[in-house]
């Protein structure tokens, strides 16, 4: 009995062998991505949420790109004594239009890789994307 269960059992494994593991829907159809995903969000509260990779000590602020793991900016603060993060939210807060009391660092004070949070209610995050995009094409 324990021979013709392992046999069957080898069978099945063999018959998917070479196989790719594509994503497919129920009708076996292969699934197409989502649109493209952006690095601002809502967070559970209602803020908006945008993810940024920080180049401290650039010649002058600006937006170098947006990309899945962030918004690059370049900050012309040197990274020590928290002068960069302070240049960022007021950098941020000019491009965006609004107060720097909006604006507020959330979590990366030490870090490269931060989160800005925007009070909820001040603006939308397609307004928040656009404007980040016009900033990051000049």
């Amino acid at each position: 009995m324990r021979r013709l269960f392992t046999s069957v059992n080898a069978q099945i494994m063999s018959k998917n062998k070479g196989k790719g593991k594509a994503a497919t829907d129920s009708a076996g159809n292969k699934s197409t991505p989502a649109k493209e995903i952006i690095p601002i969000s809502l967070d559970k509260n209602g803020n908006i949420c945008i993810q940024i990779l920080a180049k401290p000590g650039a010649k002058h602020n600006g937006i170098t790109g947006i990309s899945i793991e962030g918004v690059g900016v370049q900050i012309a603060a040197p990274p020590s004594e928290g002068e960069a993060n302070a240049e960022l939210v007021k950098f941020l807060s000019k491009v965006l239009g609004l107060r720097k009391s909006d604006v507020t660092l959330d979590k990366g004070s030490r870090s490269r890789h931060k989160i800005i949070l925007i009070s909820k209610g001040v603006t939308t995050t397609e307004a928040v994307e656009q404007l980040l995009r016009k900033e990051s094409e000049e």
